[in-house]
């Protein structure tokens, strides 16, 4: 006879719904909400649009996760969050989805260095759509200024990733079912 601790580890595993639909929204979320915790400067924002690019990360990482849709709520969600115009992140997250969902279609193979291209792609034309429809003037001194939230924006891109990876791992993992 096994013993308790042994009980239910066995091949009847499954991964918990529940943990297989929240944790990609969560996540987002959650890097939405990270720039506030952050200290920021009073004039210019330095910190990257962690959950855009956790959008991205989810979106290039596991495609057919999120539907097209999700740009809606998760965008809004940003907007109230990070200040900006309400509807700017919904636009954009939206467009972005519905631009990964085309290139999906055309390019089904990717490698990580396509993905790393296009997720810094996305990344410099979200902040930079993003200030234009926040109406800042833009001058060569705000792109400047912008220049090293743009960098760490596109360097980031691989530790989320991998953060994404992890929590993919997470999200499948089997439970165990005790009795």
């Amino acid at each position: 006879m096994r013993s308790a601790r042994y009980r239910g580890s066995g091949i009847n595993r499954e991964a918990s719904p529940l943990r297989a639909g929240t944790v990609p929204y969560v996540s987002i979320l959650a890097g939405s909400l990270l720039p506030v915790l952050l200290l920021q400067a009073d004039v210019m924002p330095l910190a990257p649009p962690l959950g855009y690019i956790m959008l991205v990360a989810w979106r290039l990482m596991r495609p057919g996760l999120l539907p097209i849709w999700a740009g809606v709520p998760l965008g809004l969600f940003d907007d109230l969050v990070s200040g900006q115009p309400i509807g700017c992140a919904v636009l954009l997250w939206s467009l972005t989805m519905i631009a990964f969902e085309y290139l999906e279609q055309q390019v089904p193979w990717r490698e990580f260095w396509q993905d790393w291209f296009t997720a810094g792609l996305a990344i410099v034309m979200y902040i930079l759509a993003a200030m234009a429809l926040s109406r800042a003037t833009v001058s060569p001194a705000l792109l400047l200024a912008m220049l090293p939230q743009i960098v760490v924006a596109v360097v980031l891109y691989p530790v989320f990733a991998r953060l994404v990876s992890r929590l993919d791992l997470f999200r499948l993992a089997r439970t165990r079912r005790i009795g």
